[in-house]
């Protein structure tokens, strides 16, 4: 048994393998948020990335779209009726409350960003996972993000 922040968690691996395990997940410079900011690269948008000068820290901030984008790991943000973001069995309550804590304070993020007058898109890590989905969603996001410019210079 391993207590991790006042929690007991049962594991299958030892404490070293886990913290092992756990240092590998990062929190930026994931592969989903390469390859869009690639392509969005390629496509000749130029941006800021995880500026911190913007609630929730953006992966992609685009000043002259004024606009956002999060792109958001399905399991770690919760993206609802997906079935990589399904909450582990063991421990589940402080998953539970690991999960919502994340949506609660993305939520509030949002809304300020909104309120601030950026546009914020966000990309699903599900829906860039395969080729097909990827080149569908990466072209919504070019028109999402071109929209944004019209929709501030009416």
């Amino acid at each position: 048994m391993v207590i991790y922040r006042g929690i007991p968690i049962s594991d299958i691996y030892s404490r070293e393998k886990r913290s092992k395990i756990m240092s590998k997940i990062r929190g930026k410079e994931t592969k989903p948020e390469i390859l869009v900011r690639k392509f969005l690269f390629s496509e000749g948008f130029r941006y800021r990335i995880n500026d911190e000068r913007y609630p929730g820290k953006p992966d992609i901030v685009l000043p002259k779209y004024n606009t956002v984008v999060f792109i958001h790991g399905c399991f770690w943000h919760g993206h609802e009726g997906c079935k990589a973001s399904k909450l582990p069995k063991t421990n589940s309550e402080f998953w539970e409350k690991k999960i919502s804590d994340n949506v609660t304070r993305d939520r509030k993020n949002i809304k300020i960003l909104i309120s601030d007058g950026w546009n914020v898109i966000i990309v699903w890590q599900c829906e860039i996972k395969s080729k097909s989905k990827r080149e569908e969603r990466l072209k919504l996001l070019v028109k999402q993000i071109k929209n944004s410019k019209k929709e501030n210079v009416t």
